[in-house]
């Protein structure tokens, strides 16, 4: 009976993975061989044959273990983007626009600011006080789960205020745009519009987020303060 994870251990001795992932490495590494080996002899192969072609399959082990690092390092990485970035992003995103439909649906009703002295009274911007008073809670929700995760500053960051991005880009796009295509006049009205815009659309929806997530960022630092004495 061979000792095939034995064997595989101490070819992989110096593995730099979390003891874990190691042994998932070892355990699945030392099957693959049982089974090959198995199935060389059952097709007449003496056990010196059968083992000396099932230790081919890794014709260098230094390599090997290399390969295997890199492999699990990139898919660590992956793992820790989606779950330190993006899920918290795409929550945040998604309770963000349910609260804003939900109130557009039952009420109440947003105020309503316009350009004056401008023609027919153009509306420029609607704001939602619920749904601003709503956004430090999801900006805290946020920016708890990206920390929870391990998520960097940077990651915490977006997470809390990933949900006026879309909003910005647009205004960000639509300003070069209006300067390329606009005449002169047209183009300092719509410019005004999308000035104006930014208010109720970027600018407090992204404060009221950004204030949950420094929520979240203090406790967290006063906790590992505490934690530490």
């Amino acid at each position: 009976m061979h000792d095939w994870q034995e064997l595989v251990r101490r070819q992989l001795d110096g593995l730099a993975l979390e003891p874990h992932e190691r042994a998932d490495v070892i355990e699945e590494l030392a099957a693959h061989l049982d089974e090959l080996y198995e199935d060389l002899r059952n097709q007449g192969l003496t056990e010196e044959d059968a083992e000396r072609r099932a230790l081919s399959e890794v014709t260098n082990w230094p390599a090997f273990r290399r390969r295997i690092q890199m492999a699990r390092r990139k898919e660590n990485r992956m793992t820790n983007r989606v779950t330190q970035l993006w899920l918290p992003c795409l929550l945040t995103f998604a309770l963000t626009m349910a609260i804003l439909a939900l109130i557009q649906v039952v009420g109440p009703a947003p105020r309503i600011f316009m350009v004056r002295g401008r023609p027919n009274m153009v509306p420029t911007g609607t704001i939602y006080i619920p749904w601003l008073l709503s956004l430090p809670l999801v900006g805290a929700i946020g920016a708890f789960l990206s920390h929870r995760a391990g998520g960097t500053r940077l990651a915490i960051f977006f997470s809390t205020v990933f949900p006026v991005v879309p909003y910005l880009i647009f205004f960000g796009v639509a300003g070069p745009l209006v300067l390329i295509f606009a005449d002169h006049d047209g183009r300092n009205f719509v410019l005004a519009l999308l000035a104006e815009g930014l208010i109720p659309w970027v600018v407090l929806p992204g404060s009221a987020l950004l204030a949950g997530g420094l929520t979240v960022h203090f406790f967290s630092k006063g906790g590992r303060v505490i934690a530490a004495l």
